[in-house]
C-alpha cells in the first residue's frame, strides 16, 4: 500500500508513514487485507437471517437462485436494505431520545444543563401546538420534552407529532396516501426487524416501501428531533471562525479529542476544560486544547468554536501524532482499533456510554445527573496522561485550514435579512430565479476506505461551485471541505462561478462580514441534515411549490454507515434527487435497484437515488437535474 494513494489530506501520508514506522496497523492496512471483498455481499445477495444459512444467490444464473427457505435475490436484497436503514434509524432515534431525556431532566432541575435558546424553544413549542403564554422556559421545556416522549408512547393510529409538525404539508399528504406515515419510532423499528425476519414478508416492493417509512422515522424521530432539542439546550448555531485538520493539536498543551455524535457530554467537557486550565498549567502545559472528530466535533465547533481535528477515516492517525492525551468517545463511527493504537502511546481512550465500550479503554460512565462530575474526571485524566507523554513520539503535521461554520437555517435567514428585512428569502429566491445561483446541493455523509479520503467530496464540490451551484455541507463531508479550505470567504473568490461569487459577496458584505459568505455552508452534524430539510421546506413554501420541484439535489459521495442509508432514503422521500458515490449493495436485484433509481421512486415520491462513482460525472448529473427542474419551473 502506498501512503500517497489513500487520501488527499496532506496530513494523512505524513502520519501514515509514522504509523508504519511505529509498527501500527490502520484502517487502510485492514482494507487492503480484506481484498478481494465478497462479491455476494457487495451485490446484497447474501442472507444470514436464519441459522439454516448463510445463503447466497449466484448472480450469473448458473448456481443457486433461491436460498434454503426459497428467498430469491429480490427478496434478499430488499430485506437487507430495510435492515440497514433500520440500523441507521435506530442510531439516530437513540441519539434523539437521549437529547429529549436531557431536556426533560434539565427542565425539572435534575440535570445541570441550562436551556440556552428560549426563542428556539418557543418556536418548536408553537409548531407542536403548545401554548407559550405565561410559561417560564423550564415549564415550556418540560412540555416540549413530554410531547416528544408522547411520540415514543404512541399506541394509536395518529402519525408521529414531530413529523406532522415539521414536514411539508404536501409531503405528509403524499406519504399518507402511500400508507407510509410512521406512528411511533420504537414500534416502527421493532416492526421492521420482525418484517425482515425469516418467514415473514416476501414481497420486495412492500419491503422497499417499509424502507421509505424507516427513512421518515429517521428524518423526523431522529434527525429533526435531535437537532431541535440540542438547539434548545445548547443554542442554535451562528457563524463561528475556527480551524480544521490535525495541525490544530499543540505539543505545548494538554490535547483532548472529542469523538462521536452526541454532544451531551462533550459540551460539558469543553466547559470543564476551560475551568481546569490552571491544573494543566500546574502540570507543565501551557493550557488545554480541544479538538473534534466526526459529528461530536461538528457540534462543539458550531457552538463552542472547538476546532476540527479530522474526519472518520483518519481517527487513528490523530492518536498517532503522539500528542493526544485523551480521546473521549460517545457513540457511532468509533473504530474498535483505537484501543490498539492508544496502547502504543500514553493516550487514554475513554469510553462513556454503556452501549459503546471498547476492551482496553477506560470507561467513565455518562450520567445526565452527574455529568459535571464525569466531565471534570475526564479532563483530569487527560492532564495526568499529559505528564506521561513521550516528546520523542510526538509528530504533529503542520496542516490546518481556517473554517467558518455554524450556518443554521436561522443564521442563513438572518444573513439574508440584511438584504431584505421584511422578506429574507426573497434575495435568495430572486438570485435562483435569475440564474445567478443555478441551484443548490447538500453534500453530506462519511468517508469510506473504498474512496481516496476526501477526494470525491472536494472534486464534486469544485465542479458544482464552478457551475454556480451553492453547496451546503454536514457530517464528515463538512470536515473534508473544511480541511481542504472550502469553508472560507477566500474559497468563494477561488472556486465559485462569477454569478455565485457576486451573490455570496453581496450577502457577506451586507451581513457585516466584510467578505463573501463561504461557497460551502457548514450546517452541522449528520442529524443536522434536518436543517437542510427545513431550508427546502421554507423555499418550497415561499415559491408555493413542492420540494420535489425545486432545483436542488443531495449527494453522499463517500458514505459508509447505515445511518447514511436512512438519511438518503429520507431525502428521496422528501422529493430530493440524491446522489450516492459508493455503489450500494442492491445490484443483485434488478427490482430493488430499478425501483430506487428509476421512475418508480420518482413517480411515487418525487425523488430518486442516482449512483455515480466518478465525481465529475456525478456533478454533471446533478447539474443536469437542476437545469431540468429550472426548465420545468420556467426559470
Amino acid at each position: 500500500m502506498s501512503v500517497k494513494d489513500v487520501s488527499i489530506d496532506p496530513a494523512v501520508p505524513e502520519l501514515l508513514e509514522k504509523a508504519e514506522n511505529d509498527g501500527l496497523e490502520t484502517v487502510w492496512h485492514r482494507f487492503a487485507s480484506q481484498q478481494p471483498q465478497c462479491g455476494f455481499g457487495l451485490l446484497g445477495i447474501c442472507c444470514r437471517n436464519c441459522v439454516q444459512g448463510p445463503c447466497r444467490i449466484d448472480p450469473f444464473g448458473e448456481g443457486p437462485q433461491k436460498g434454503i427457505c426459497g428467498a430469491n435475490a429480490d427478496l434478499i436484497v430488499a430485506r437487507n436494505l430495510l435492515r440497514s436503514a433500520t440500523g441507521g434509524a435506530a442510531a439516530h432515534i437513540d441519539h434523539a431520545y437521549e437529547a429529549v431525556e436531557a431536556l426533560y431532566q434539565a427542565a425539572v432541575g435534575k440535570a445541570p444543563y441550562e436551556i440556552k435558546d428560549e426563542a428556539k424553544l418557543k418556536a418548536v413549542a408553537g409548531k407542536l401546538g403548545i401554548s407559550v403564554d405565561g410559561k417560564d422556559k423550564n415549564t415550556l421545556a418540560r412540555e416540549v420534552a413530554e410531547a416528544a416522549f408522547a411520540d415514543f408512547a404512541n399506541h394509536g393510529a395518529a402519525p408521529m407529532k414531530w413529523l406532522t409538525a415539521t414536514a411539508p404539508a404536501e409531503r405528509v399528504e403524499t406519504w399518507g396516501k402511500l400508507g407510509l406515515l410512521p406512528k411511533n419510532p420504537d414500534r416502527e423499528i421493532r416492526t421492521a426487524m420482525h418484517q425482515t425476519s425469516m418467514g415473514v414478508d416476501s414481497d420486495p416492493v412492500n419491503l422497499i416501501l417499509a424502507t421509505v417509512k424507516m427513512g421518515l422515522v429517521d428524518g423526523y424521530g431522529g434527525l429533526h428531533l435531535a437537532t431541535d432539542i440540542q438547539d434548545i439546550l445548547f443554542g442554535t448555531p451562528s457563524p463561528v471562525v475556527s480551524d480544521a485538520n490535525l495541525g490544530v493539536l499543540d505539543a505545548d498543551y494538554v490535547n483532548i479529542i472529542i469523538h462521536g455524535h452526541v454532544p451531551l457530554l462533550s459540551e460539558k467537557v469543553v466547559e470543564w476544560a476551560r475551568k481546569l486550565e490552571n491544573e494543566a498549567i500546574a502540570a507543565g502545559a501551557r493550557g488545554i486544547k480541544l479538538a473534534g472528530i466526526c459529528c461530536t466535533g461538528n457540534e462543539v465547533l458550531m457552538r463552542q468554536g472547538v476546532p476540527l481535528a479530522t474526519n472518520f477515516l483518519a481517527q487513528e492517525l490523530a492518536v498517532t501524532t503522539g500528542a493526544v492525551d485523551a480521546m473521549v468517545v460517545d457513540v457511532q463511527c468509533i473504530m474498535p482499533s483505537l484501543a490498539d493504537i492508544t496502547a502504543c502511546y500514553h493516550t487514554k481512550l475513554i469510553t462513556t456510554m454503556p452501549i459503546a465500550k471498547v476492551p482496553g479503554a477506560e470507561h467513565v460512565p455518562f450520567d445526565i445527573e452527574k455529568v459535571d462530575e464525569t466531565a471534570r474526571q475526564i479532563v483530569r485524566i487527560a492532564i495526568e496522561a499529559y505528564k506521561n507523554r513521550d516528546p520523542e513520539k510526538v509528530r504533529i503535521p503542520g496542516h490546518r485550514s481556517k473554517v467558518v461554520a455554524g450556518f443554521s437555517v436561522e443564521a442563513v435567514v438572518g444573513a439574508l435579512a440584511k438584504l431584505n428585512a421584511d422578506n429574507p428569502l426573497k434575495p435568495l429566491v430572486d438570485n435562483i430565479a435569475n440564474g445567478n445561483i443555478l441551484g443548490a446541493c447538500g453534500v453530506v455523509g462519511c468517508n469510506n476506505a473504498k474512496v481516496v479520503q476526501d477526494s470525491f467530496h472536494v472534486a464534486l464540490v469544485k465542479e458544482l461551485l464552478k457551475n454556480n451551484v451553492l453547496v451546503v455541507a454536514t457530517g464528515c463531508a463538512a470536515h473534508a471541505l473544511g480541511k481542504a479550505g472550502f469553508l472560507t470567504p477566500e474559497a468563494t473568490l477561488q472556486y465559485a462561478g462569477d454569478s455565485l461569487k457576486a451573490v455570496l459577496t453581496a450577502v457577506g458584505e451586507a451581513a457585516g462580514l466584510k467578505a463573501p459568505l463561504p461557497p460551502a455552508l457548514h450546517m452541522g452534524s449528520c442529524v443536522d441534515n434536518s436543517r437542510i430539510g427545513d431550508l427546502l421546506k421554507a423555499l418550497a413554501a415561499y415559491l408555493n411549490v413542492a420540494v420535489k420541484d425545486l432545483p436542488v439535489a443531495a449527494s453522499a459521495p463517500e458514505y459508509q454507515h447505515e445511518k447514511a442509508i436512512a438519511i438518503g432514503t429520507w431525502a428521496v422521500a422528501l422529493g430530493v434527487f440524491t446522489h450516492l458515490g459508493v455503489v450500494p449493495p442492491v445490484l443483485g436485484s434488478q427490482v430493488v435497484a430499478g425501483a430506487l433509481t428509476g421512475e418508480t421512486a420518482e413517480n411515487l415520491l418525487g425523488g430518486k437515488f442516482y449512483v455515480e462513482t466518478d465525481p465529475i460525472a456525478a456533478a454533471q448529473g446533478i447539474i443536469a437535474h437542476i437545469k431540468d427542474k429550472r426548465a420545468k419551473l420556467g426559470i
